[in-house]
């Protein structure tokens, strides 16, 4: 069965892009931690992080830190943390959450924003993503 993040690459489930290429998508997590809450994929629908190839495992945290690089540049924050839980969607994701304090990486605790909000924030790391 198809998982909610191949249904988003699949743009059968909109999401606020963040940045993408032929392996890997990043975009806004609609229930942000903090303002700028990213999720990096694989297109690869595999569920555990640790069941990914170690060269595709390399090329998601290369990624990973180029985005976490334009987030860093984008929005306001003292460090961008990392996480990997993988317990909400049975496909590796790597959470990339501007911190401010250590509350923001408390996944019980969420930012609201509007639609809009989350366009323009999208907008503005994807022109800080050098891929």
């Amino acid at each position: 069965m198809s998982t909610l993040f191949s249904k988003i690459i699949k743009g059968e489930v909109p999401a606020y892009k963040v940045a993408e290429n032929s392996q890997f998508l990043a975009f806004l997590d609609i229930r942000p931690n903090a303002k700028g809450h990213v999720l990096c994929i694989p297109k690869k629908e595999v569920d555990k992080i640790w069941d990914l190839e170690e060269g595709m495992y390399q090329e998601l945290m290369r990624f990973v830190r180029r985005v976490s690089i334009a987030l860093e540049k984008t929005v306001s924050c003292k460090r961008v943390g990392m996480a990997v839980v993988g317990l909400e969607v049975p496909h590796t994701h790597v959470h990339l959450i501007p911190l401010n304090s250590m509350k923001d990486m408390d996944f019980s605790n969420h930012v609201e924003m509007s639609e809009q909000e989350f366009k323009d924030l999208a907008e503005a790391i994807g022109k800080n993503v050098d891929l």
